[in-house]
C-alpha cells in the first residue's frame, strides 16, 4: 500500500460494516441485496468523507492555538 486513507475512507471498512448490518436486517425480515449494499456502502464513504472534512474545518475555527511553522 502505497497511501494511508482513514477507516472511514475505506470500501472495506465500510462493506464489512454494512454486511453485518445487512446480516442483522436479515434477521430481523429486511431483504438487502448485494446490489443495495453496494450503494448503502459508496453514500457511507461519502458522508464518511463530508463528516470528517466538516469536523477538520470546525476543529480547526474553534481551535485555542495557532499553528505554528518550524
Amino acid at each position: 500500500m502505497d497511501g494511508m486513507k482513514t477507516w472511514y475512507q475505506s470500501k472495506t471498512v465500510w462493506g464489512a460494516l454494512i454486511a453485518v448490518a445487512a446480516s442483522l436486517a436479515q434477521v430481523a425480515g429486511v431483504d438487502l441485496t448485494p446490489d443495495i449494499q453496494s450503494d448503502l456502502a459508496d453514500l457511507a464513504i461519502a458522508f464518511g468523507g463530508a463528516i470528517g472534512g466538516a469536523l477538520s474545518i470546525y476543529g480547526r475555527i474553534s481551535a485555542d492555538t495557532a499553528i505554528r511553522r518550524r
